[in-house]
């Protein structure tokens, strides 16, 4: 009995060793994304630490983490195996901050955009009163039903993972559903989808005057060499040639960003020239940040570059629950970090169907609109200017017109213009756990 274990423990031993010794390198990353992460989804949606760590932190190596919550400091401190201490903390207005290895006395600099709440009395979505209950007579509800029903996960299965489905036509909800725990008011983080946020933001700028998206010269780090041929389209189609690999399974140039970066806007800033501007698409988070840098050089303070997002985007058209968080630095971190409930993420898809006006005011230029949705040469249809198109039927069940929002582990905002339709997805999986072509055929066949 004692030899036996004796050998337990020895083997449990080599185990832990190798573990150490294979994630070594990596736990700069795994506690940075652990405690980023617990942090927001504690102090952004309230979740309790075991819903975090059991469905947003499954990941391996994530799950590994130990994590601390201090609330009253508001941060979260992470470690594995009692290695690479890591430590995010939130702040208000721009979220939880990962400090770095060397800034963790949380001397942040006190970063806070002005935020103008929409106030009326419209329903959704053009208010925040509850949507109007609507009977459309080409709507099949009880197709929708099943539809939408079929999106989640039943009797006890955990492969689908979709935490809310949204459904708006011609303006209603006329489906709307969440998975036990979450709610309308639930705070989902988009990931990815904040890039088409990003994309809005340049937009707005364009509709001003203040830039056009054929200059070039973007940066004077790139005046003296061959970069400063590169133009804002280049950015914003992800079509530049600069070098980046956004790999979330190794350390690659997207993790160092997101959780060892102090500036995640310089990360692709530094990058070599490695193919030629419009004809080297290749998706790049880096990109997306250097173009929140490029929107924070068109004004003279930092304050003003915060406030922009939210009075000329954001809390215009009421995502009042959105919250864009930043770097270390203060950037806005427009590749990867907006938070929102459900609702409020299918107002910006209805900004898009409708050419960008809301409830009649012009928020983009319509050939804004149209630009955005012109596929990237090279990407094979399947890019726009920060959105996912359909030109090229990846979603063969869907039409050729829709475009949308995509972010990892499978959030989505579809837009389908021809339909007057936009759905939204939320979740923690994504194809081939989840049939998004199926969802998208289900739903269009309940409506006539």
């Amino acid at each position: 009995m004692k030899k036996i274990l004796k050998y337990s423990l020895s083997f449990l031993f080599i185990a832990m060793i190798f573990a150490v010794y294979s994630y070594y390198p990596k736990l700069d990353i795994v506690t940075g994304f652990a405690a980023k992460s617990v942090c927001s989804c504690t102090f952004e949606d309230q979740r309790k630490q075991a819903i975090i760590e059991a469905e947003d932190n499954d990941i391996d190596p994530v799950y590994y983490a130990k994590n601390v919550i201090n609330y009253e400091e508001k941060s979260v401190t992470s470690t594995v195996f009692g290695l690479k201490k890591r430590k995010a903390i939130y702040k208000e207005g721009v979220g939880c901050v990962l400090l770095s290895e060397e800034n963790t006395n949380n001397n942040l600099a006190s970063f806070h955009p002005k935020r103008v709440m929409l106030q009326n009395n419209l329903a959704f979505p053009y208010g925040n009163l509850e949507p109007q209950k609507t009977i459309f007579s080409n709507v099949n509800p009880q197709k929708l039903t099943l539809a939408v029903n079929n999106a989640f996960d039943k009797n006890g299965e955990i492969i689908k993972k979709t935490r809310a489905v949204l459904v708006v036509y011609k303006d209603q909800i006329i489906a709307e559903k969440y998975v036990d725990g979450f709610d309308k008011n639930s705070k989902l983080l988009g990931w990815s989808m904040t890039k088409s946020i990003t994309s809005a933001v340049v937009g707005i700028l364009e509709k001003q005057g203040k830039i056009n998206v054929n200059q070039h010269n973007l940066f004077d780090e790139w005046q003296n060499d061959s970069r400063s041929e590169i133009t804002l389209n280049n950015l914003l189609q992800m079509n530049s040639g600069l070098e980046w690999v956004e790999d979330y399974n190794t350390i690659s140039d997207v993790t160092k960003m997101l959780y060892i970066d102090r500036d995640m806007t310089q990360t692709q800033l530094d990058k070599s020239l490695i193919g030629t501007p419009n004809n080297s698409w290749n998706y790049s988070s880096g990109t997306t940040n250097l173009l929140s840098r490029f929107i924070r050089n068109q004004f003279k303070t930092h304050q003003q570059y915060l406030d922009f997002w939210y009075a000329e985007l954001i809390d215009k058209i009421g995502m009042n629950s959105m919250i864009i968080e930043t770097d270390l630095s203060g950037n806005y971190v427009g590749s990867s970090y907006a938070w929102a409930t459900v609702r409020d993420w299918a107002k910006f898809g209805l900004l898009y169907l409708h050419k960008g006006n809301w409830n009649g005011e012009q928020i983009l230029n319509e050939s804004w609109i149209d630009y955005t949705v012109s596929p990237t040469n090279s990407s094979d249809g399947v890019y726009g200017a920060q959105f996912w198109l359909n030109a090229g039927g990846k979603y063969p069940n869907a039409p050729k017109d829709m475009f949308s929002c995509d972010g990892y582990q499978g959030q989505h905002i579809f837009i389908i213009p021809s339909k007057d339709l936009v759905i939204v997805r939320m979740g923690l999986t994504e194809a081939p756990e989840f049939d998004f072509d199926n969802l998208l055929k289900e739903i269009l066949a309940s409506i006539n």
